[in-house]
């Protein structure tokens, strides 16, 4: 069972952190010392481009988009958790270099679950940032009065089911030492029965990827769609162009690609791993380099989150500008035309509905 969990933990860090009797025998080799220098390298600056990158988005949103920015408190909590996650990385490196644990019984319990704590607290904000985006389109009347209390709210219950979710990683582990060729090596062992382990991690699997994944999907599908379907029937004058589809597109496509590519590898090596090569089926050697690859393919997704969610959207450049003037000049002049559609078509007040209804979330996603 220790050998299972050694090789096959349910977290990039716990994959990386936990040293094996094979990795201390072959410590000094140069193979060894190449993968331990490159995966440190690349982890170190995955840290290095994460860690500026969402502290430059926190320290950008509060000075200009706390007040105008209806997704302020999820970009926060998002940085957040991606600042948490990539914190793990120094103890990363350090245990590969080392071949050793220095970080104590506490250390096991708070790093390890730490993975699985940010892990569900991102994917859950990105969810309900995802949930609001397509509400706010198809249902901008029942949105438009949600305060900043309601979303703090929500995001303090995102953080609690989190921590739940990660409790039993923090409960069921413990710190033990082995003496390997006179080497005295501690390492993180968990306590978990296999049969158990394994339920864990399928109960995970559908928390953290397949619930989440298939409800993004759902939503940023019909929201592309909704899109489309305003700019190709509603209103096609350039002031539609301000606010363009590609932009709105591009971002979606973007953040779902980006959520599937990072998190999806990494979770379906885990269960394959537990379920069908966990008996010897594959070399050390092999698993080490597909640990190594899932590892900074979960990682890289705190790097990119920073420019996908501001640093690659039109407006929130125009927030940094201090000039939100585009979006701006569009609703007032959508503004102006509704009103004299609304008298000269009073006729026709389902088609007025709908139109403002399409609109609304034309100029809502302008406010992201």
């Amino acid at each position: 069972m220790e050998t299972t969990w050694n090789q096959v933990n349910a977290s990039p860090f716990t994959n990386s952190a936990v040293p094996s009797a094979s990795s201390v025998e072959s410590s000094g080799s140069f193979n060894e010392i190449l993968v331990t220098s490159l995966l440190g390298t690349i982890l170190t600056v995955m840290c290095l481009v994460g860690v500026v990158g969402n502290v430059y988005t926190l320290v950008v949103m509060n000075i200009s988009v706390r007040v105008t920015g209806s997704m302020y408190v999820y970009i926060v909590n998002l940085a957040l958790a991606d600042l948490l996650y990539l914190s793990t990385i120094p103890f990363v490196v350090c245990t590969y270099f080392v071949k050793d644990w220095y970080f104590g019984d506490i250390g096991c319990r708070i790093l390890f679950s730490l993975d699985f704590l940010t892990m569900h607290a991102s994917i859950f904000i990105l969810t309900i940032m995802s949930t609001e985006r397509y509400l706010a389109v198809v249902k901008p009347l029942d949105t438009f009065g949600r305060s900043r209390h309601y979303r703090r709210t929500v995001t303090c219950a995102v953080w609690m089911v989190s921590f739940l979710l990660a409790l039993p990683t923090m409960i069921m582990i413990d710190l033990k030492t082995n003496v390997h060729n006179g080497v005295e090596k501690r390492m993180c062992h968990p306590t978990w029965q296999i049969k158990a382990y394994k339920v864990y991690l399928t109960v995970l699997f559908n928390t953290c990827i397949l619930a989440p994944g298939i409800v993004i999907g759902f939503l940023y599908i019909r929201l592309a769609r909704t899109y489309w379907m305003s700019q190709t029937t509603v209103f096609t004058t350039k002031e539609m162009n301000r606010c363009p589809k590609q932009k709105v597109l591009y971002m979606i496509f973007s953040i779902v690609l980006t959520y599937w590519a990072c998190f999806l590898p990494f979770w379906l090596w885990q269960l394959l791993s537990i379920y069908y090569f966990g008996h010897g089926k594959l070399s050390h050697k092999t698993m080490v380099y597909i640990n190594f690859i899932v590892t900074c393919l979960a990682y890289s997704n705190s790097c990119i989150n920073p420019f996908l969610y501001t640093l690659l959207t039109k407006n929130y450049k125009e927030y940094l500008k201090g000039r939100p003037k585009s979006c701006v000049g569009f609703k007032r002049k959508f503004n102006r035309h509704s009103s004299q559609r609304s008298v000269s078509s009073g006729s026709h007040p389902y088609t007025e509905t709908l139109t403002i209804m399409h609109l609304k979330g034309v100029t809502d996603a302008c406010n992201v």
